[in-house]
């Protein structure tokens, strides 16, 4: 990111060029595996990535709050006399609902001349949304010195905005990996408790490749409600035999000698998704904790194959991509990630191969789906920081 250039951005937008603005960063996320099991009460495995959202942001004098981005057309200048009020469909419903979250907890609050910029792809799935809230959040209980409040207040009140000011019923997750990021770690997460783990993730000559089927998740939110229900489905059908809440409670062997009581054969699959995709996640940490990184890659590869066969969320653009990296000698694992239907796979990618894996995985996914598919290569990042001469 261009700083001298966003610190001329921010002075042609709001004058003043004497007093400088203050610039923080909060990182993207991408799920590694562990997939639609986080509303379920089940384990994660993310990490932060090096794209995310930066904020340049300056004190005013007076109640109101200039939000702004290089990212999207639209800003905006809000008077917080009155309270906060969402704006349909604008991007601007992120930040401002964190300032609303800080409201009521009666921090006294002050205006501020605010620019975003991002570079995580948008529609990417890498939670772009969660990076906004979580920068916000972050930088301002460092402007407004509010010492009270630490990174899991800050994580839980950025969901908080999430769910009530935007409407969005996400689970956790997002804005845990993108708070609680840290370098060459991955978090291990249990999404019913909270409780968590930092495990090394050592990539000795392999490379982290995303990449973006640049297909809108048009289905994405609809099935994700469907799936939601069919999985309070299969919990209601589980319950007389077995005491759970959530399907994230019930290991696999249990789920085995029980399953037939599911008695609809498509809510069972969605529930031995979700069961099975819970054990992969162990497995994974394990592997990674033995310094096996082609387990690892082996699990992702299954926990795909379920994505599609079990929970049907894939779609043909993510399988195409998918089924092109698996065609590669020196991809030892990819799948999708993040809700479906769209939005981005993540693989692993022997270094050496990197190069013919984005050059021939991208010719074979345009000629079957004319798509033009998107790379990046992943770094695993820390989380929310103030950027200054020191870290630039």
């Amino acid at each position: 990111m261009n700083i001298p250039e966003l610190r001329s951005d921010f002075f042609d937008l709001y004058g003043e060029v004497e007093k400088t603005p203050r610039i923080y960063f909060a990182p993207g996320r991408v799920n590694l595996i562990g997939e639609h099991t986080d509303y379920n009460g089940g384990f994660v495995l993310p990490c932060a990535l090096q794209y995310g959202t930066y904020l340049l942001i300056r004190e005013r004098a007076d109640n109101i709050l200039g939000f702004a981005s290089t990212n999207f057309e639209f800003r905006t200048e809000y008077d917080f006399s009155g309270g906060f009020a969402a704006k349909q469909g604008q991007w601007t419903n992120y930040p401002m609902g964190v300032f609303d979250e800080f409201r009521k907890l009666n921090v006294r609050l002050k205006g501020f001349d605010m620019l975003f910029s991002g570079d995580i792809p948008n529609s990417a799935g890498l939670s772009s949304s969660a990076s906004i809230e979580m920068v916000t959040a972050f930088a301002l209980a460092s402007m407004l010195n509010v010492t009270s409040l630490g990174m899991m207040d800050l994580i839980k009140l950025s969901k908080r905005a999430e769910n009530d000011f935007v409407g969005l019923n996400c689970g956790i997750m997002d804005m845990f990996a993108v708070g609680m990021g840290s370098a060459d770690h991955v978090i291990f997460l249990n999404c019913l408790t909270l409780e968590f783990r930092q495990v090394p993730f050592i990539l000795n000559g392999y490379k982290l490749v995303i990449a973006n089927t640049n297909k809108q998740r048009g289905l994405a939110d609809s099935k994700y409600n469907e799936r939601v229900a069919e999985c309070k489905e299969a919990v209601d059908a589980i319950r007389p035999y077995f005491q759970l809440d959530h399907l994230g409670e019930m290991g696999f062997m249990q789920f085995f000698k029980i399953q037939d009581v599911i008695a609809d054969e498509r809510v069972r699959r969605r529930a031995r998704h979700v069961i099975s995709e819970n054990q992969r996640v162990q497995n994974a940490v394990s592997s990674l904790l033995k310094g096996d990184i082609l387990q690892f890659g082996a699990l992702m590869n299954a926990s795909h194959e379920s994505l599609r066969d079990n929970y049907e969320v894939t779609g043909p653009e993510l399988d195409t991509l998918v089924e092109e990296a698996w065609k590669i000698h020196g991809v030892i694992g990819a799948r999708m990630t993040g809700a479906g239907f769209g939005g981005c796979t993540v693989n692993i990618v022997r270094d050496d191969v990197a190069d013919k894996f984005i050059l021939e995985a991208g010719k074979g996914y345009k000629e079957k789906t004319g798509l033009t598919a998107s790379f990046y290569i992943g770094e695993v990042s820390a989380g929310p920081r103030e950027i200054n001469s020191e870290t630039l």
